[in-house]
């Protein structure tokens, strides 16, 4: 038996539409990222899941809120789901620590796993954690659809992870993931297989588009 889970990376926030890095600070969403979670409950009300899971920060469940609604489902929050901490690039841009430190900014380009912001969560111990709550969602849930609600950086790292793809090349091969666009991946019981079905769909159809 296998898990089918919809990852969705939460609405836009006022520091995600200035490229800001939002981890553990709890941002809420921008008018944009409220209609962007309206369209995803729409979706969820044409291709209904099973359960809802979502990060405790309140830009992943105020995301997830109207699918719930739409599906009369309680949403069950995960602590491990949270975004990673990026230490003194809270609230910050890459350009700005850039031009600070630029070989310490250098050095995070080339490698992020290894050389993570200064007192940032190792994206080891974030991945594995993502990693291990995902897992436990797919047991929980064999045979059922489950749309889980968290975060980009982390679920990036949870991608390489599940995937065997090194966690230092998190940002090239995963350069981002779109605020609720949909990521599709299938896990057994186990959680020692897990399939890639899509990425970034967009939960809405282009204009004129066919609906799905």
């Amino acid at each position: 038996m296998t898990a089918t889970l919809l990852l969705v990376r939460h609405g836009q926030t006022v520091w995600h539409a200035e490229n800001r890095y939002a981890g553990a600070s709890d941002v809420a969403l921008t008018d944009e990222g409220r209609r962007q979670a309206h369209r995803l409950g729409l979706w969820a009300a044409r291709h209904p899941v099973d359960a809802i899971w979502t990060s405790p920060l309140s830009r992943a469940i105020d995301t997830a809120e109207p699918a719930s609604r739409a599906l009369a489902l309680v949403p069950r929050r995960e602590h491990e789901l949270r975004e990673c901490d990026f230490g003194v690039l809270e609230g910050r841009t890459l350009a700005e620590f850039e031009a600070e430190q630029p070989e310490r900014a250098a050095a995070f380009r080339a490698d992020p796993a290894q050389h993570p912001f200064p007192d940032a969560e190792d994206p080891r111990a974030a991945a594995a954690r993502g990693a291990r709550a995902l897992r436990a969602i797919a047991a929980e849930h064999e045979g059922e659809r489950v749309l889980v609600v968290a975060h980009n950086t982390l679920l990036r790292l949870v991608l390489c992870e599940l995937l065997s793809i090194p966690l230092g090349e998190y940002r090239r091969v995963f350069p981002q993931l779109r605020n609720t666009a949909l990521t599709e991946v299938r896990m057994d019981g186990s959680g020692s297989r897990c399939g890639l079905l899509g990425l970034n769909v967009p939960c809405e159809p282009p204009p004129g588009g066919p609906r799905p």
